[in-house]
Order: C-alpha cells, then sequence, then structure tokens
C-alpha cells in the first residue's frame, strides 16, 4: 500500500547534492520564497496571518517583508549570509524569515529556551552576521569578541543596549530588491540540533528539501487555500516551521499564531478562528483533552489534527475519536535532518494502526536495516534509515558527523523500527534507549502505550535501570493523574494482564507532576535516566 496521487502529479528521479538520485515532484516551487511569493501573488487580500489583534493580508505581508528586507540589503546582508532568530512565536519572526528568504540568505532560528553558552556557540559556528532577538533575552546573548562574525543585533519588543530596534529596518529601506532566486540545492534554513551528546549540529535544510516537506503535507493532507492553521510549537523548530509556516505559504492558507502553548487558550483560540488543521505533540492533545470544559469549545471546523515527535497513546486516539469523531488523526513522524516529515499516517487508518507512523511520504525511501547494514525482511526490527529531496545534504562545517550518519544518501535515524509488507512503519524505540533485560529486547513505547489505557495514568516514560546481573531492567516513571492516586502494585499488575513478564516494569517513580520535556514538548528521558542514576542506592 502506498500514497495514491492525482495523474497530475509528476514525479521523476534526478540528481541533488552531488551524487544523491532522488526521487522528486516534476511540478513545484523552485524556492522557498516562491512558496509565499505564489500565494501572495494569487491571492493578495486573503487572511494570511493572525497574531493576537493584528491580522495581515499575503499582501501586506509580502509588502512588509519586502521593506524588512530592503533594510537588510542597505546594510549589506545578501545571499548565504547566515541571519539568526532569537524569537519567539510572533509577527517578526514571520517577517525576519521572509526577509531572509528573500534575500537568498540563510536563516538560522534559535529556541528561546537556549542559554547563553548555546546561543553563542551556534551563532559563532554559523558565522551569523545578524541577529534579531527578543529584548528581554538580551542578558543572554554573548559578547561581541565571542561572535566575531556577528556585525547586526536588532531587538524586538522594546529598547535593547547595542541592538537597533528592529522596526528601523522598515523605516530605513529604500529602494527594493527584486527577490533573489537560489539553487534548489543551496540552504535555505540552518537548524541546530538539540546536541544532547556533545554539542549540537547544524543541519542544513535545503530549498529542495523545504518545498518537497511542503508538498507532502498538501498531498498526503489534503490542505488548501482554506485551510486556517494554528502555530502552537515554536516556530523556531523543524515543526513550527515547515510543518506549519511552510506549508501554509504552499497552500496559500492563514497562519494562526500563539505566543506559547497553554491547552485553555488554544481551545479558545481553535474555536474563534475556525481553526481547521495543527501540527502538535501527542501530550498537548492530552493536555486538552484534560479541561473540565472540554466539550464547550465549538471544534467543528478541526478537521485534521497532525501529530509527532512521540507516539500517541492509544487511549488518547480513542478519546479524541469520541470527542471530535470529525478530526482525522495522523501521525508525522520525521526529524529535523528529514526536514519534518517521513512517513504521514492517512487518518482513515490511525484507529486500526495506532502502533504505526504511516507510510513513507511520496517521494522519500524507507529501508530497515541490521547493523551490518543489510535490509531485513518485512516485519523485522532493525535501524531506520531514510533517504529523499527532503534530506538534508549534512551539517553545517561538520564534515565528521555528516560522513557517519550518511551512507549513499541515506540518513541513519537511529530509530529501531519496522516496515510490514504493506508499507506501515513501525517506530519502538531510539537505539539508545531500547533495554536489554538478560538478552530480551523491549521497546519502551510498547509499554508506555499499555500503561496509557490506566485510568490514572497521564503519561509514562520508560527508562533502562542498569543491573548487575542482567544488565538492564525496565523502570517506568508515571505522570498520575490525580495526587496520592494509584499505586506501583496496581500498576505492575495492569501491565502483567497485558506484556510478557520480562517487559513488565520492576520499578516505578510515581509522580504528581508532568514529565520533563524540550521547548518543542519532546520527553527528556535523558533527563529521567540522570535522575534514575542520582537516586540512593
Amino acid at each position: 500500500m502506498a500514497w495514491t496521487l492525482p495523474p497530475a502529479i509528476g514525479i521523476r528521479h534526478e540528481v541533488h547534492h552531488g551524487d544523491r538520485v532522488l526521487r522528486c515532484f516534476t511540478d513545484r516551487p523552485g524556492h522557498c520564497y516562491a512558496m509565499f511569493a505564489a500565494a501572495a501573488e494569487r491571492q493578495p487580500d486573503r487572511e494570511a496571518l493572525v497574531c493576537g489583534s493584528l491580522r495581515l493580508s499575503y499582501g501586506e505581508l509580502a509588502l512588509a517583508a519586502e521593506r524588512h528586507a530592503a533594510g537588510l540589503a542597505a546594510r549589506g546582508i545578501g545571499a548565504g549570509d547566515r541571519v539568526a532568530l532569537l524569537l519567539g512565536n510572533r509577527v517578526e519572526f514571520i517577517l525576519s524569515l521572509l526577509a531572509t528568504l528573500r534575500l537568498g540568505a540563510i536563516a538560522v532560528p534559535l529556541g528561546t529556551r537556549l542559554q547563553k553558552p548555546e546561543i553563542a556557540y551556534i551563532l559563532d559556528h554559523a558565522g551569523a552576521v545578524a541577529l534579531v532577538h527578543e529584548a528581554d533575552l538580551a542578558d543572554r546573548l554573548p559578547e561581541g569578541a565571542e561572535v566575531p562574525a556577528l556585525r547586526f543585533r536588532f531587538a524586538v519588543g522594546g529598547p535593547c543596549t547595542g541592538a537597533e530596534d528592529f522596526a528601523v529596518l522598515a523605516a530605513d529601506s529604500t529602494e527594493s530588491l527584486p527577490p533573489v532566486a537560489p539553487a534548489e540545492d543551496d540552504t535555505a534554513v540552518i537548524l541546530y540540533t538539540s546536541g544532547t551528546t556533545g554539542r549540537p549540529k547544524g543541519a542544513m535544510l535545503a530549498h529542495l528539501g523545504i518545498v518537497h516537506s511542503a508538498l507532502h503535507f498538501r498531498h498526503c493532507m489534503a490542505l488548501t487555500a482554506e485551510d486556517r492553521i494554528l502555530l502552537s510549537v515554536p516556530a523556531s523548530h523543524v515543526t513550527g516551521l515547515v510543518a506549519v509556516i511552510m506549508t501554509a505559504w504552499l497552500v496559500g492558507g492563514a497562519i494562526i499564531m500563539m505566543s506559547e502553548f497553554r491547552a485553555r487558550d488554544f481551545l479558545a483560540l481553535a474555536a474563534r478562528e475556525r481553526l481547521t488543521y495543527t501540527v502538535m505533540v501527542p501530550a498537548m492533545y492530552n493536555l486538552c483533552l484534560l479541561q473540565p470544559d472540554f466539550d464547550s469549545y465549538d471544534l467543528g471546523s478541526w478537521r485534521i489534527g497532525g501529530y509527532g515527535g512521540a507516539p500517541m497513546p492509544e487511549a488518547t486516539i480513542a478519546a479524541l475519536a469520541r470527542k471530535l469523531p470529525q478530526l482525522g488523526l495522523a501521525n508525522a513522524y520525521g526529524a529535523t535532518e528529514t526536514t519534518s516529515p517521513t512517513t504521514i499516517m492517512p487518518a482513515v487508518h490511525t484507529a486500526t494502526h495506532a502502533d504505526s507512523v504511516g507510510w513513507p511520504v511520496p517521494c522519500g525511501d524507507v529501508i530497515i536495516v541490521d547493523a551490518a547494514g543489510r535490509e531485513v525482511p518485512p516485519g523485522e526490527a532493525g535501524e531506520i534509515w531514510i533517504r529523499g529531496p527532503m534530506v538534508v545534504a549534512g551539517y553545517w562545517r561538520n564534515p565528521e558527523a555528516t560522513a557517519q550518519s550518511f551512507t549513499a544518501g541515506f540518513w541513519h535515524s537511529g530509530d529501531i523500527g519496522s516496515m510490514d509488507a504493506d508499507g506501515f512503519v513501525r517506530v519502538f524505540d531510539r537505539v539508545k534507549d531500547m533495554i536489554n533485560r538478560g538478552g530480551y529486547k523491549i521497546f519502551s513505547v510498547e509499554v508506555e502505550n499499555a500503561l496509557s489505557y490506566h485510568p490514572g495514568v497521564l503519561e509514562s516514560a520508560i527508562v533502562a535501570k542498569p543491573c548487575p546481573v542482567l544488565g538492564e531492567r525496565v523502570h517506568a516513571f508515571v505522570s498520575r493523574r490525580q495526587a496520592a492516586g494509584v499505586g506501583e502494585a496496581e500498576l505492575k499488575a495492569f501491565c502483567a494482564e497485558r506484556l510478557a513478564d520480562y517487559k513488565v516494569p520492576e520499578s516505578f517513580t510515581l509522580l504528581d507532576e508532568p514529565l520533563p520535556r524540550n521547548a518543542n514538548g519532546k520527553l527528556l528521558k535523558r533527563v529521567l535516566r540522570g535522575r534514575l542514576d542520582a537516586r540512593p542506592v
């Protein structure tokens, strides 16, 4: 089974990024800014962006981006220069991104939760010549000597010593320059990975990859200019940047922007703005369902709920089906290195294939390989390797990491999974997170799914607990729905009814607070493992 596209949607093999032979859409925009420019020309009066009380049409947004680009160009910033964006979800992020892309420069989004040493490293490593930043984050910015390439700083949200007011860019602009048309293989965005081990790596997202990812979302989720797309994840993350912003530009839909996610605010905004499509992590859906007045919000226009970053508990899928029967849930599995989606689950199969992340996207190739790099038979587990026009060329100024992570255009995901004869991909665990209990391999997602059905469990995370006899044992961190609620014995018995004995957690940490997550909503198992290691023996 695979995606069926209309006959007019052609796919052919092309050579990109040196010697990679990739399946590509024949009809596509040439670069990222072209997606936005085409929508602005086609429908200048259609709403493009809603942020608080501000509403901008495509025509108004295009004019503002043109003026800000002219301001950057007047300062000598042009094609290939790196412009860093240390901004939250606000209009200025969109304007900075558009202005950068219009010049053929490279955007370097940074998460607003990064601290001074992380910001200094990324700015220096990327060789950023300009930084647009939140004024209230000025105390986290490095000194000039730490970032010698950085020539310009623009503050948003108030005055800031050593920085120009971002608004001056548009006011200072004089003659507008036509948009630059970069080559498809040129880098459009550098996104730095979280760097859980060692320094973060800068994934080079090409125009080719971003355009294809936006096309994959459009074709697989049937998006149109009528869609109203809510951005509730950080714009600086690949999901917010590609799955929401860039995809909205491609189809000509409206972006409804939240400064940060709060379940009650999300529900109110979704109802007021007639949300039709969004992408969130499963925990956000759970937080929405926990709102006691959930049923009072009119969410009848919400037709597609994308999710990724973690498995959606089967219990959550069932609850959403009861509450919002018109909502199609679509798992989108991917990574920064794959410019967002690698697989997408057709909504019609979500309920029957809740343990799968869907089919490979139309132009993507997924293979499952063993430790020797040999493809395994359908249904068998191995590491997931991914190739396609959406896969990055490599890491910025890091040829060693690039060589280690890519083979013949395939990116080594580090995820253990399988693909069945019908093309459904399953992701069991990270290679480093799989538990080996005396030779028995245990995938954490299977245990977490079992726990999700217990009414007292809000969420759970399974990690390996070191054992001198068996090597590793199964430990469960459980966030309970009510303080002093369910106990360890009850949870162990619950799992024993559903799992093989060696998979049942042998120890628990019961929490009356949410599990730790990063700014993008991704569960931080390394933090949990650190808590386990720090416990007294």
